[in-house]
């Protein structure tokens, strides 16, 4: 039985950095040649990083992503790679290039664009059509398919259609963004694809963050019945090589009750006639899967890590209330920095109660970062009376909340203005949704790494981080005391907004779901109570389009994934 080894370069490119995807890109090929790898393959579009977005629009960009394709192919010894690049003719093309011998032998290009959630491929680029003819690789003597991402969701794509034309194993490679419950749908899909096409699939995934999407890799290898081979570990930089077995499948094929293919043989290019080297002890490497606090925790804090450095930031500065919010955004930004690199700020009012300066003292020390502590009483005295004459004859409201909020939105921004820290600001998905929160205010920073996160689940994460270290690092009268913005005396978030467990099913319902009002009721909510909720969420939009940017974890998200009108009289 014939055994392909293969490297799966399970990257974390930069977008548009071109010179440093290109060290990555030799410097993986390097470690899979030494170690006697037939083939390694690279993430989808992995000379431009993904994704590139309108970079593509420009010529010179494109032609600078194809200068470095051509440096690395001429790198290339006998080991073939399979590198994701943007191609172009008449058009452009999301593609891939089957590098060997100091060459390009062959390309493939993406059959089947996404234009769904935060993907928008149809936007750029062209699929290849029956213009473009498939291509099998004979290498190391066994028949090979490459397909990119979207093209091996389809039972009935490209994979199968190579499959049925003698592909042997099938090289995936991908850009596929992390979100919660993904990784298992991924697995059960791949499991089924090579199982239906007696085929065996290999699914490169990249690594890292961008922007609003984290990529978590998690890269895997089944064999021709759908057998786990390797899974790589998620959410890190990994070189993860695998033997996989080549058995002859023609039986198989044979006796499938959907019958024998009739679709005509596709041509080979040849690479290479034998595997590499002969295999001892098969490499079968399998990563056990995280567990669900860990993953969606490891996402924010490499979202935020990437975020930060990718952009040119040491530091971040975080406002620190003593509340679930801010104490989780910190042990993220300890976790993607370090200690030394996060600056905590106690802005205490005449409002502030003494365990929340207390809670927030006792982080900064569990987590070993610097806090300060700025009153803004003076800023907030100032305002009252500079408006005093305006105001005068009402009654204080929900203004000079928003104002004392303001106040600690200025300070944070000048301390990164004269700093150079990023300012990380601390609102939730709960509290975005309903706009439960002060526009240049508490909502002012560069990223927002929990805006898509439930509230509910931020308490979660604050216990897995306590969990995690086998001691209190967020302190339990944190978690456990009633939440408040401590903006007017004694107030607390339930005396605007339903109980977060009331509050968090019906968001999902309406904003992960796109469920209509009616229907929620429909489902036995209350129905006074989700039209409120429904009514915030949506006077709220025009508050979300001027936040931050922040991490994409759920089916959903705020940002370039929900894109709903601004001005809109629907109320369903």
């Amino acid at each position: 039985m014939t055994v392909l080894r293969i490297a799966l370069a399970q990257l974390n490119p930069t977008v548009g950095d071109l010179a440093g995807n290109l060290g990555k890109l030799i410097e993986a090929y390097e470690a899979a040649e030494a170690a006697g790898c037939d083939i390694v393959a690279f993430p989808e579009l992995s000379t431009t990083g993904y994704p590139p977005e309108d970079l593509v629009l420009k010529p010179g960009f494109v032609e600078d992503n194809l200068e470095m394709l051509a440096t690395f192919a001429a790198s290339t010894r006998r080991c073939a790679a399979v590198v994701g690049f943007v191609d172009q003719d008449r058009d452009l093309y999301n593609a891939a290039a089957v590098c060997a011998g100091g060459e390009v032998l062959g390309t493939y290009r993406k059959r089947l664009l996404p234009n769904t959630t935060v993907f928008d491929e149809q936007r750029y680029f062209t699929p290849g059509d029956a213009s473009d003819p498939l291509e099998l690789y004979v290498i190391g003597g066994v028949k090979v398919g490459v397909s990119i991402c979207e093209d091996i969701w389809s039972p009935s794509g490209p994979v199968a259609v190579q499959a049925a034309a003698g592909a042997e194993v099938n090289i995936n490679i991908n850009g596929s963004p992390y979100s919660i419950g993904k990784g298992v749908r991924r697995e059960r899909m791949l499991a089924t694809r090579a199982a239906d096409s007696h085929c065996a699939v290999v699914y490169v995934n990249q690594v890292g963050g961008q922007d609003e999407l984290v990529f978590d890799g998690g890269s895997l290898a089944f064999d021709h019945e759908g057998s786990l081979l390797a899974r790589a570990p998620q959410f890190v930089e990994a070189l993860m090589v695998v033997d996989v077995p080549v058995p002859p499948v023609y039986r198989k094929r044979l006796l499938d009750p959907r019958g024998r293919s009739t679709s005509d043989m596709l041509p080979t290019v040849d690479v290479s006639a034998t595997p590499a080297a002969g295999v001892v002890e098969p490499l079968s490497p399998i990563a056990e899967p995280l567990d669900a606090d860990r993953e969606l925790y490891d996402a924010l804090v490499l979202g935020t890590r990437d975020y930060c450095v990718k952009n040119g930031f040491s530091d971040v500065v975080i406002g620190l209330s003593g509340g679930v919010d801010s104490s989780i955004i910190a042990a993220i930004a300890v976790d993607a920095l370090g200690a030394d690199h996060v600056h905590g700020v106690s802005m205490p009012s005449r409002y502030s109660s003494d365990h929340s300066k207390s809670d927030a003292q006792q982080l900064a020390e569990a987590l070993g970062i610097e806090i300060r502590t700025i009153s803004i009483e003076p800023a907030f005295s100032a305002y009252l009376e500079m408006l005093g004459e305006s105001f005068e004859g009402r009654e204080p409201g929900l203004t000079y909340e928003n104002i004392q909020s303001r106040c600690r939105g200025q300070l944070l921004m000048a301390l990164s203005n004269e700093f150079g820290w990023m300012v990380l600001t601390t609102g939730n998905k709960s509290e975005v949704a309903v706009g439960y929160f002060t526009i240049y205010g508490d909502s002012v920073g560069g990223y927002a790494a929990i805006k898509d996160v439930l509230k509910t689940r931020v308490y979660d994460l604050c216990r897995y981080v306590n969990r995690r270290e086998g001691r209190e690092i967020i302190p339990e009268n944190v978690i456990t005391k009633p939440p408040s913005a401590e903006l007017r005396p004694d107030q607390r978030d339930d005396d605007s907004l339903p109980p977060y467990e009331v509050l968090d099913p019906i968001l999902q319902l309406y904003v992960e779901d796109d469920r209509t009002a009616g229907e929620i009721v429909e489902l036995g909510y209350d129905e006074q109570l989700v039209r409120r909720v429904t009514r915030l969420v949506d006077i709220a939009e025009y508050k979300r389009r001027q936040s931050p940017p922040g991490v994409r974890v759920s089916r959903k998200a705020f940002g370039k994934d929900r894109r709903l009108p601004i001005t809109s009289g629907y109320r369903g």
